[in-house]
């Protein structure tokens, strides 16, 4: 079971670790998926808040977490990845947002996908446009230019094998006062099915203003930014 459902409504296929197993599913299909989670929604809604009263979804505290989060070697991670990534953009394309549809032609700086404790165990991966090139550098980094997007998709497998599709998590560094508390990064995230969860002073800006706090933990010379796993982590060349 996943704990917040309205991220990941139905899994696409079962890992089983065996790469043939993992199969894209026709787009009939995940329409009928799309139908059927939002009946799920609407039955069993008045259950899964019972279960989460530390949750609100108007406006969240925190990622809602995968139960039972399996355990991937680097390898695994990547096929799984490798099978649903053109299924995850897809749907992220369907929201319009131009960046949907294009991160990943950037530079990723993780080897292989990582679950994420901070984005509810789900498996993400760390892309960033040319702008913010600097990103690589890591806790050297800097204050990012202006037009700099980092962005980070994600899925989730639990133990029994089952593959749900994540929102994608974007941050955009806006012109000087758009948001000075948050050092005027713009975070938006999309839904799986591209609709929009929420973005900074924008639709649903209350949603998001979660991702602001958990990334105020980070030092203030890390200018808010969350930087991938030492083991994890891809050296480019002409960072500068």
């Amino acid at each position: 079971m996943v704990h917040g459902f309205l991220y990941d409504p139905t899994p696409l296929r079962r890992f089983r670790g065996d790469v043939a197993a993992i199969r894209p599913r026709t787009a009939c299909s995940i329409k009928r998926a799309s139908a059927f989670a939002l009946l799920a929604i609407a039955c069993l809604l008045p259950l899964f808040q019972a279960k989460a009263q530390d949750s609100d979804f108007a406006r969240p505290e925190r990622h809602f977490s995968v139960e039972r989060p399996a355990d991937l070697s680097a390898a695994d991670a990547l096929v799984v990845y490798d099978k649903v990534r053109d299924r995850m953009v897809a749907g992220y394309r369907l929201s319009h947002d131009p960046t949907a549809g294009t991160f990943v032609e950037w530079r990723r700086y993780n080897s292989a996908p990582y679950r994420s404790a901070t984005h509810g165990q789900r498996f993400v991966n760390n892309y960033a446009n040319m702008t913010a090139k600097a990103y690589g550098r890591y806790e050297e980094a800097g204050p990012m230019p202006v037009g700099s997007i980092l962005a980070k998709d994600s899925f989730a497998v639990t133990q029994r094998g089952d593959v749900f599709t994540g929102p994608l998590f974007l941050m955009e560094k806006m012109s000087p006062g758009f948001r000075p508390d948050a050092h005027d990064w713009r975070y938006t995230m999309i839904m799986p099915d591209g609709s929009l969860f929420g973005v900074t002073n924008g639709e649903g800006s209350e949603r998001v203003e979660f991702c602001i706090t958990c990334h105020e933990a980070v030092d203030e010379d890390q200018h808010q930014m969350f930087f991938v796993p030492d083991e994890y982590r891809v050296e480019f060349l002409n960072l500068r």
